[in-house]
């Protein structure tokens, strides 16, 4: 006990983290060794993560739950740690995620790039990477991201499925993102998403120009109680809005685009032409 750190929750998230994982633990009356054997974990990984000398990753919260046991609650260890991975830059994020986990209907517009949950493991490691090569993220933390956007994919294949309506600018299938053998992947990811009975996939060409009413992502969910809220992004920030009064005129704006955008089936036709191009 002489070498006991005292840890100042407040200081970060991380020290948050590390400070509750070690209440948990010292309410049991565990030691770290007791607790690394509950969590396949070395007990010097746990300091580290009790300390802030080592961030937790998202296997590593997982494993808490598990040994604490705090799966399926709603004060778990993962929803913590994905709280602290999105930060105030992304401060409506963890929240939307909860929302369209159970929003009965799912609609979105991206620019530039495949939105998350249409992406392929590759495409989505691809943009992972160009973050570590930038300095935004470490390794690690590029692994959970696609880790991350993967399970969200999975949270949408649930029963009922919720209707997944997509509008893409056509920037998103033209930037080569990865290079031939990811984009060939990727579109063929896309047209399999447009194959199922409870999606819809439009593509709005740069024909349209200045009649585009959005310029950025915009996610709209609709609840199964028939409520309505939006999510938007900029380079730094998100934003959850559930007032009817400034969601309403993104779901007429978006009603809007769906009736310009190229139909379901020129949109399919524009992505198989690509993909000839890209074999």
């Amino acid at each position: 006990m002489v070498n006991r750190k005292d840890l100042n929750p407040e200081a970060s998230p991380q020290a948050a983290f590390g400070a509750r994982l070690r209440s948990s633990r010292e309410a049991r009356n565990w030691t770290q060794e007791d607790l690394s054997e509950r969590m396949s974990v070395s007990s010097g990984h746990i300091s580290g993560v009790e300390t802030t000398r080592k961030a937790p990753s998202l296997r590593f919260a997982k494993a808490a739950d598990a040994a604490f046991g705090l799966v399926g609650t709603d004060v778990t260890f993962e929803r913590q740690w994905r709280e602290m991975q999105h930060g105030s830059l992304l401060e409506g994020y963890p929240e939307y995620v909860g929302y369209q986990s159970r929003a009965a209907e799912i609609r979105l517009f991206e620019t530039g790039v495949i939105p998350g949950f249409l992406q392929t493991r590759e495409y989505a490691s691809v943009l992972a990477d160009a973050a570590v090569q930038r300095g935004d993220i470490t390794p690690e933390q590029a692994d959970e991201r696609v880790d991350v956007q993967i399970e969200q994919q999975a949270m949408l294949a649930r029963t009922p499925p919720p209707l997944i309506f997509v509008v893409l600018d056509e920037s998103c299938i033209l930037n080569p993102i990865g290079g031939p053998a990811v984009m060939e992947a990727q579109l063929a990811r896309l047209t399999e998403f447009a194959k199922q009975s409870t999606t819809s996939l439009q593509i709005a060409p740069f024909a349209m120009a200045e009649r585009k009413p959005f310029r950025r992502l915009v996610y709209l969910l609709t609840m199964a109680d028939r409520s309505l809220m939006s999510y938007v992004e900029s380079q730094t920030h998100g934003h959850l809005d559930r007032e009817l009064t400034s969601v309403l005129p993104l779901m007429r704006a978006y009603h809007q685009l769906q009736i310009e955008a190229a139909s379901q089936a020129e949109s399919v036709a524009m992505i198989e032409h690509l993909r000839k191009g890209n074999l």
